[in-house]
């Protein structure tokens, strides 16, 4: 792998994981969220596989798995409170998610 190529893999993993932050920070819906956290997790994953590659290790392509495995768990665990919150309240936007607080 050259340094073009790894400069090339982290340049679209830090536009991957910004575009994930800006959509965390601007947007209201939960499922939307969620998306972009899981785009910040890709993000990640991308900078691991990409050195792993180039210095010729596993060890990132090890880390990928636990991370893959962490953002199923979190899909599971987060869809389920979306799934009861909208069935309670009808709403998803997470402004109006203040009642958890009580």
């Amino acid at each position: 792998m050259t340094e073009t190529t790894l400069k090339l893999g982290l340049t679209l993993s830090v536009v991957l994981f910004t575009m994930g932050v800006v959509g965390v920070l601007i947007r209201r819906n939960a499922i939307v969220l969620f998306m972009c956290i899981e785009l910040m997790l890709n993000a990640a994953n991308l900078a691991f596989v990409v050195f792993a590659r180039y210095y010729g290790r596993a060890d990132g392509q090890i880390f990928v798995f636990f991370v893959m495995a962490l953002a199923a768990a979190e899909v599971a665990m987060g869809l389920a409170i979306i799934v009861t919150v909208f069935r309670n309240r009808a709403s998803i936007n997470v402004d109006e998610m203040n009642f958890l607080r009580r």
